[in-house]
Order: structure tokens, then sequence, then C-alpha cells
């Protein structure tokens, strides 16, 4: 099966409150995204939006320039009802990350729990030079992979987890490590799952 085909299968078959990573709150990505000088003119792209809440919170602050991408459209189309007249204020991409081709830049780049599904060396390599591409210079990137004490497994699918330190690493020396946050997520049914939120700068 492929990861299209396995992603569209989740959402299709389970309501957001049966995912494991459904927050009813991304309060976290918000405020780094308030420190990395979120404004009202801010371009912003959620990779790996899915379902998230985030794009709501974005439009409630009066953000008009919103992207979001998914493998899955049938992720997508679960947000898109739920936004209502709304949804016709963010740019929605049914888009593999590593295969995807950006068509404009961002000032801020937001991932949770995209880059950690990204295990072979040649897929996080497409991913980094997709991100590279996109965010401005001087422009930010969060990005919220499992921890080091994280779960090793997702949905079935293995993950890389990091510290904020191996995923600069990573990263390389294009983007500067701002700030860090760890956060335990409990999922719906009461577990937890712990995750690091790291926020970048751009350099160049």
């Amino acid at each position: 099966m492929s990861n299209t085909d396995h992603w569209n299968e989740v959402y299709s078959k389970k309501e957001e409150a049966e995912l494991s990573w459904h927050q009813d709150d991304p309060s976290v990505a918000l405020d780094l995204m308030k420190m990395a000088a979120l404004t009202v003119r801010s371009s912003v792209i959620d990779i790996g939006a899915g379902t998230s809440r985030l794009m709501d919170l974005l439009l409630d602050l009066g953000l008009s320039d919103l992207s979001a991408l998914d493998l899955s459209e049938s992720a997508l189309a679960v947000a898109r009802v739920r936004l209502g007249a709304r949804e016709n204020s963010v740019k929605w991409i049914v888009a593999d990350i590593t295969r995807w081709e950006p068509t404009q830049t961002y000032d801020i780049w937001h991932d949770r729990a995209v880059f950690h599904f990204l295990v072979k060396p040649d897929d996080r390599d497409a991913y980094i030079q997709r991100l590279s591409r996109s965010v401005i210079p001087g422009g930010h990137a969060i990005i919220a992979t499992f921890a080091l004490d994280g779960p090793e497994k997702c949905s079935g699918l293995p993950v890389a987890r990091y510290s904020p330190t191996s995923l600069a690493e990573t990263l390389g020396s294009v983007f500067s490590l701002v700030t860090h946050q760890f956060h335990l997520h409990h999922t719906p049914w009461g577990s937890q799952q712990s995750f690091q939120y790291s926020l970048f700068r751009k350099l160049n």
C-alpha cells in the first residue's frame, strides 16, 4: 500500500477523536509562531495539516495568506468542511512533501509530526530541500517530532525520534535553532506521547 493510500484509509475510516495525534488546541505551535513574529500579514504553511485546528486559529487572528499541505485528500476534506465558507481563505495542497514543488515562499513553515515519518535519508534530504526553498531568509520553521523518549511507531509506521539538537544537525547550517519546547501529548484515549517542538530561523 502506498503512503497516500495508507493515510487516506486512516482518515476515511476513523473519526478525528479516534486519531492518536488529534489536538483540540494547537496552542504550543501558535505560541512558537508568535515568538517568530507572527502578524496578520505573515504567510504560513502547515505541512501535514490533516484535520488540524491550526488553520482555524490563524483565520481567527485575521491571517489571509495560509496554505495547508497533506498527502491525504480525505484529511483535508474534513478540515474544509469544518471551516465552511472560510475554507476558501486557505490554499489546499494535496501532495507528498518529498515531491512537492513550491510555488511561493513563506514566513513561517509549521510541521507537526511529518518529518519524523521520513526514515529514509533521501526522503529527509528532499524535505529539507523544499523547506530551504520555501522559507524566506529570516523566516522561521517550527518542526515538531517525537522526542527521544517518544514512540518508535505511529499509525503502524516506523518513525525517527529527535532531540532539538539532533534535529538542528539534521536540518543543517542554513537553519539556526532559536528555542524549543518539550510537550507531553495526551491521546484521545489517555495515553501519553513525548514530543519536542523546535523553532528555527533561516539564516540566508
